[in-house]
């Protein structure tokens, strides 16, 4: 494989891994029929690309103060070890939903008072079943915690001189189809059938940090 397609090859991994947040998100929102306006969609690529990009920007800054002999280590660590909390959350996240376990979460975020519920059975999550909607500012504090793997995978990859234009690209791409894709399949499906995604982001993680020894 030449260098160009492994580096386009990469890339791909890396915005497929973080857009499975994006998807399986999305896909909870139709499960309820949450619908995701297009303005909504637009504010979760917009912001998920972005912090991707910082967090690249800086991994380059960070890179000339790392000795080369420690940046592929210091990557590799990143990413197996993200895609091993992915794994194990994903793990958590079946026994609880087999177990019928309840928990509600209440925070502030950006001065939002957000209550959600995390449940194993889909009839009780809440959602606000009035609007059934997700509106801009919903949509900023979503897409925020979608951008948290971003920024360790983004100086991650930055710090082994990973092409940064192509991913942010590519990420303007996939975080768009992930959430379309995943509320549209979730609205269609879900009430037939369930299934859990979220393990595929850990495994990808996984290999890609061992393409980068």
């Amino acid at each position: 494989m030449s260098d160009q397609l492994l580096c386009i090859f990469e890339s791909i991994m890396i915005v497929t891994a973080l857009s499975m947040d994006a998807f399986v998100a999305s896909f909870a929102y139709g499960t309820n029929k949450v619908k995701i306006p297009f303005l909504s969609v637009t504010i979760i690529n917009v912001i998920c690309s972005s912090i991707l990009a910082i967090s690249l920007f800086f991994g380059t800054i960070i890179k000339n103060f790392v000795p080369e002999s420690f940046t592929h280590i210091i990557c590799f660590l990143i990413l197996f070890f993200l895609g091993i909390y992915k794994l194990a959350d994903s793990i958590v996240s079946t026994i609880t939903k087999r177990k019928n376990i309840r928990k509600n979460i209440s925070f502030n975020m950006l001065s939002l008072n957000i209550n959600t519920s995390i449940s194993s059975n889909k009839e009780e999550e809440n959602y606000d079943t009035k609007s059934k909607i997700l509106m801009p500012l919903e949509a900023v504090s979503l897409s925020i915690a979608l951008s948290l793997d971003g920024l360790a995978v983004g100086i991650g990859a930055a710090l082994v001189n990973s092409n940064s234009v192509q991913i942010v690209l590519f990420s303007l791409v996939s975080d768009m189809i992930a959430v379309m894709l995943g509320c549209f399949i979730g609205n269609k499906i879900a009430e037939k059938i369930s299934f859990n995604l979220s393990w595929l982001s850990g495994l990808l993680l996984i290999i890609l940090s061992f393409l980068k020894i």
